[in-house]
């Protein structure tokens, strides 16, 4: 080859000039090999993915798996091309290894935490991610390949073995269950969470101490995200589930039934005997007929016994309140939107200074939460509207036009 006509005579006569300029090529040479590798390697794969009826490939795309894998193409050309520059100095030679050794490395371990964002990806779409979520684990792996990654790069460019910095992690050993406290507590709770079944993406859960009521969003090593009714996220770590206590509405989900449990205050001023007149106006009432019908009887057999009827406390008489309480017995019993194989439960509380408790305790056969509010919405509705007809007063604290109403009546 005709150099004096290329050009390059003066570059061969001067061995560093020459170096330089050979370096150079080299490193134009791993470019051309990185952009190749991308546009062509990358870009195929990506279109192959995009064409395929499944799904993992995809999500090997997304994790930006082999955009990482094709760094492998530069950092290879460098390490192998340096043995082709004549007469290169030593050292630079062996800080070139290195240098693409320790770049090697990096690139592997990338690489090796992009396939385990796209495995996680994978999984997330298999039927047992919810209850099984694998998140922690992969970000602990993480971890250990990068602890790892590191290791050999700081081995790599300082030309020790890596079993000489491994081996003396046994003195720092303290130093690092201090730095890596919180992910050692985190790794246990997230065990005993999956282990236990105790939480799972999507349950519904409940913090006050963390101010979280939401849906679980997210289980990692770390942190577990709570997206909250009203859209806010929260985050708290993964040990705080273990050593602070939680509610979880799973199981109400899973038995199909939501509990409603509500109170009517009844103005104990308007509890009275029924008269005759008013139990046979009763008896019209669909849901109280066999009520109705069942109690006369009863109390019939009762009083039959000779005592003197003029005295109430001598005899069985039925009561506004009673009445009422069976009433709303037989509405919830023949409701089709409450659960009839649940806990159903119409009972008296202990009075207050508001009145006497009527609490209605029962589930509704959807867990859904609009279709919940107006189940239980509708129920009280109608309750607190026919209580009138029973002669019974709903207790209210008295306002301002109340008591401008008494005023003038005086």
């Amino acid at each position: 080859m005709d150099w004096d006509r290329l050009g390059l005579a003066p570059l061969l006569e001067n061995p560093i000039a020459l170096q330089v300029a050979s370096l150079a090529g080299l490193i134009f040479v791993s470019w051309i090999s990185l952009h190749v590798t991308r546009r062509i390697l990358v870009v195929g794969i990506r279109t192959f993915a995009a064409r395929s009826s499944v799904q993992w490939d995809d999500r090997l795309v997304d994790a930006k798996l082999f955009i990482r894998l094709a760094h492998l193409a530069p950092a290879l050309v460098v390490y192998y091309g340096a043995d082709l520059i004549p007469d290169l100095n030593e050292t630079i030679s062996i800080l070139i290894r290195r240098l693409s050794t320790s770049a090697i490395a990096l690139v592997v371990a990338l690489s090796i935490s992009s396939f385990l964002n796209a495995a996680d990806g994978i999984y997330s779409g298999l039927r047992d991610y919810r209850s099984r979520p694998i998140k922690g684990y992969l970000q602990l792996v993480k971890l250990a390949v990068g602890i790892i990654a590191v290791v050999v790069i700081i081995a790599t460019l300082f030309d020790k073995s890596p079993l000489l910095f491994l081996s003396g992690l046994g003195a720092m050993t303290a130093v690092l269950l201090l730095v890596f406290k919180d992910t050692i507590l985190s790794l246990v709770a997230s065990v005993q969470l999956t282990g236990n079944d105790m939480i799972r993406v999507g349950d519904w859960i409940e913090m006050p101490q963390y101010r979280a009521d939401g849906d679980v969003v997210d289980i990692a090593l770390h942190t577990v995200k709570i997206q909250n009714w009203d859209k806010t996220i929260t985050t708290i770590p993964t040990h705080k589930l273990i050593e602070d206590s939680f509610k979880n509405w799973r199981g109400m989900a899973l038995a199909g039934g939501r509990r409603i449990k509500r109170s009517i205050f009844i103005d104990v001023n308007t509890i009275h005997f029924l008269e005759p007149n008013e139990i046979d106006a009763f008896e019209k009432y669909a849901l109280l007929q066999g009520y109705i019908e069942h109690k006369r009887q009863d109390i019939e057999t009762y009083n039959a016994s000779g005592r003197d009827r003029t005295i109430n406390a001598n005899i069985r008489r039925l009561t506004n309140l009673g009445t009422f309480r069976a009433y709303i017995y037989s509405y919830l019993k023949n409701h089709p939107q409450i659960h009839e194989n649940m806990t159903l439960l119409v009972r008296q509380l202990d009075p207050t200074p508001q009145g006497l408790p009527i609490e209605i305790y029962c589930f509704t056969t959807t867990t859904e939460w609009n279709a919940f509010e107006d189940i239980q919405s509708d129920m009280m509705d109608h309750l607190f509207a026919v209580a009138p007809d029973f002669g019974l007063r709903a207790f209210q604290n008295p306002s301002g036009q109340d008591l401008r109403g008494l005023t003038h009546a005086e």
